[in-house]
């Protein structure tokens, strides 16, 4: 990852190729990256397919609050070729050991009845079910999102984030994105709920990017897909979100590949959709974060 004073200006590059032998390892974001939530991105799964054939491995990292399996159902079911990625690392994998851990203490679940996956999973690495309970029975909040987040908003939970305070429970958020791009609408996640509750005075165990957890686990894969020990040196972490994909990537130190058309593109490109990102916007951008990705790229491809 550079530095403010190694790089004054990101460098945009129209293909991976044009980087991608400088490593062995990528732990590529899905939602934004490979997929907008309603289809695939059909130029993505062709850089990734291309990467694993020149003896590459793919580990798609993604804060979706499920476990690993649906997200693959998921991935075909949007387009995602097979070919392009070796295996998945999830906050919902994460969680789900995070739930194991308590699996005695009773839990309120704030989120859609879609990511009780979740506790299944957990259940079974437990041996035995958790306990949903409401709030004045819960030991802990488990939040994977909005429970319907077409039609709510964060102020339809400030009475529960309240009394959820006043109990001193901590919450586990299964899912730090803010908000995502569901095709062309922004739709809040659990990491919104999150950082509100904390605004409160209530505390959070984050389980996915940028947090240490999901990065170990997704580097574990790598090995595992490979039969090698990984240098990190030679890892790049893709992703569209500078609070998440590029923060998690400096913190695990790895290099970082920037995708400008993602969660930021208003910011990048304004209303012009087939320029390059803009050079002093983009600029301004890792200034803001105080983050310098070794490149940027509008869409991920070849």
């Amino acid at each position: 990852m550079s530095t403010p004073e190694q790089t004054q200006a990101v460098r945009q590059i129209s293909g991976l190729a044009e980087i991608s032998d400088r490593y062995d390892v990528l732990l590529c974001d899905i939602w934004g990256v490979v997929h907008n939530g309603v289809a695939a991105f059909p130029s993505a799964s062709e850089a990734l397919v291309s990467f694993r054939r020149r003896g590459g491995t793919v580990i798609l990292i993604t804060n979706a609050p499920r476990p690993s399996a649906p997200i693959r159902r998921q991935l075909l079911k949007l387009g995602v070729s097979p070919d392009a990625f070796d295996d998945i690392a999830t906050s919902g994998d994460v969680t789900t050991g995070l739930i194991a851990e308590r699996i005695a203490e009773p839990v309120l679940h704030i989120g859609p009845a879609r990511d009780l996956s979740l506790f299944e999973a957990a259940g079974e690495a437990a041996g035995r079910p958790p306990r949903l309970v409401g709030l004045d029975a819960a030991h802990y909040a488990l939040c994977t999102g909005l429970r319907d987040d077409v039609r709510e908003t964060l102020d339809d939970y400030e009475t529960e984030l309240r009394a959820i305070a006043a109990h001193a429970m901590p919450m586990i958020c299964a899912n730090p994105d803010i908000v995502i791009h569901r095709g062309e609408t922004l739709v809040y996640c659990a990491g919104a709920l999150a950082g509100r509750f904390e605004a409160l005075g209530g505390g959070v165990i984050y389980a996915g990017k940028p947090h240490a957890p999901i990065y170990r686990r997704a580097l574990a894969l790598a090995e595992q897909a490979r039969g090698a020990p990984v240098d990190v040196r030679r890892v790049l972490a893709v992703g569209d979100g500078m609070k998440t994909d590029i923060a998690g990537a400096a913190g695990a130190g790895l290099d970082a590949l920037l995708v400008t058309r993602g969660i930021h593109r208003v910011a990048l490109h304004g209303d012009s959709f087939e320029a390059p990102a803009d050079q002093g916007k983009l600029r301004r951008l890792c200034e803001e974060f105080s983050l310098w990705p070794v490149a940027a790229i509008g869409t991920l491809g070849g």
